[in-house]
């Protein structure tokens, strides 16, 4: 079982940003301590049924052990989860343990919200990728531990290239003009019953081109590192893709984007290629019924190494600033991401854990799409060039903003260009906002 399709979902900060805007400095958050020494801790995720039962599983585990402290377990759903996460945070009500996105991890470490993991004596991150503990890091503070790491990849649907009679293209060699053609062809052969590619229009995205071309979405001093002339290209090749039929038209791509994974066109058997993070193949292979070939991204080039993938954080481990108990709620994060039995239990269902030794143990007992993941991101390591930098504080409903633009130019209401620049401006204003 995998984690929820969260490409697929969207949310906004909306009332909860200013939630968080007013957060001031306090006493901790209230959190048990009996008189016979043991402590209760809160500990908030999102997750679906599958994820809520294996977290209780963990949880029970970690009290097993740790007679001394008890989990008060609060899961949620993404949809709702960062507003009641905002507002519980400016009430001073925070949960001691947050699962955290890397979106948040500035807005809510900026703000003074988490606690600096790294001051933590009973974390142990000796054994964790570095570039996993950066990606969780913001002015210098680890404000996050990552539960695992994902690449965003292009799914293809094997049933759907037979059906067109298209070959599966080589992705250690392709470009972006044999994406569009490959897809052209699979949508030319089914005669409008299904096409060859989604258009691929998040946040990751856009990251990924920007990388091909030597920029990135953010820069290290928390601002914007890209040319509008880049974001335009960007926009102009999703218009290629609709021009050439590769890909549905804005209406079918509008009313896709609103349908659940089981009524989507992928999840249906009507798309051939689409986006996705490595951790959700088991269950796109379990909705569609068909073997599911992860693909590395297309380059300019035709040269993998220059194709802009990064390894990116499914999630993290966080800990409130105003925890009156952050000695127990660091022994948590560290069983979570350092125990072999909370890695037995947990296995790659967060992602693929960032300590090698915990991987080395689960892997006899992966499921045959999980031992295909672990083995696709150990192939592509050679090509990966390092992370983007963190999103700032500021920024976390910036997909959204991409989205928008990309129907304002799927719909022909504004040039690739002129969206670039749109663009540009308003996400400028969003950062700039959150500094003042």
């Amino acid at each position: 079982m995998t984690s929820p399709a969260l490409s697929r979902r969207s949310f906004q900060l909306g009332a909860a940003a200013l939630a968080l805007s007013l957060l001031a400095t306090g006493c901790g958050a209230p959190a048990g301590s009996g008189d016979n020494g043991q402590v209760t801790l809160r500990f908030a995720w999102w997750g679906n049924e599958y994820l809520n039962a294996q977290t209780q599983k963990v949880i029970a585990a970690f009290e097993a052990s740790h007679p001394n402290i008890k989990i008060k377990a609060e899961p949620g759903e993404w949809a709702s989860y960062w507003d009641k996460l905002a507002t519980k945070t400016a009430a001073n009500d925070a949960p001691d343990v947050i699962q955290m996105d890397q979106k948040y991890i500035a807005e809510y470490g900026g703000r003074g919200a988490l606690l600096d993991l790294s001051k933590q004596s009973t974390i142990d991150t000796s054994k964790l990728d570095s570039e996993a503990l950066a990606s969780g890091q913001y002015n210098g503070a680890q404000y996050g531990l990552s539960t695992g790491q994902n690449a965003y990849v292009i799914m293809a649907n094997t049933k759907v290239f037979a059906a067109a009679g298209v070959p599966l293209p080589d992705d250690k060699t392709w470009t972006w003009t044999d994406f569009t053609d490959t897809a052209a062809k699979i949508s030319a052969a089914s005669a409008g019953k299904s096409y060859g590619a989604a258009y691929g229009s998040n946040e990751a995205d856009l990251i990924i081109w920007l990388r091909q071309h030597g920029q990135d979405l953010y820069s290290g001093d928390g601002k914007l590192g890209f040319e509008t002339a880049t974001a335009a290209s960007f926009w102009e090749r999703l218009k290629d893709q609709r021009d050439s039929k590769a890909s549905p038209p804005a209406t079918v791509a509008t009313e896709d984007a609103g349908a659940g994974l089981e009524e989507s066109l992928f999840g249906t058997n009507r798309v051939a290629m689409a986006w996705w993070w490595t951790n959700q193949l088991g269950s796109l292979e379990s909705t569609t019924g068909s073997s599911i070939r992860m693909l590395r991204a297309p380059s300019i080039s035709g040269a993998s190494a220059s194709n802009g993938m990064y390894y990116k954080p499914t999630m993290f481990w966080s800990a409130s600033s105003r925890s009156k108990h952050a000695q127990q709620a660091a022994e948590f994060i560290d069983y979570l991401t350092n125990s072999p039995e909370a890695g037995g239990i947990l296995m790659t269902d967060r992602g693929v854990p960032t300590n090698s030794a915990i991987v080395a143990g689960i892997t006899p007992s992966l499921k045959p799409a999980d031992t295909t993941v672990v083995g696709f991101l150990k192939d592509i390591a050679p090509d990966i060039k390092g992370a983007p930098p963190v999103p700032p504080v500021g920024a976390g409903s910036v997909q959204n903003v991409i989205k928008r633009y990309t129907d304002e130019v799927l719909y022909d209401r504004l040039t690739p260009q002129a969206a670039a620049d749109a663009f540009k401006k308003e996400v400028e204003g969003m950062l700039a906002s959150a500094r003042k």
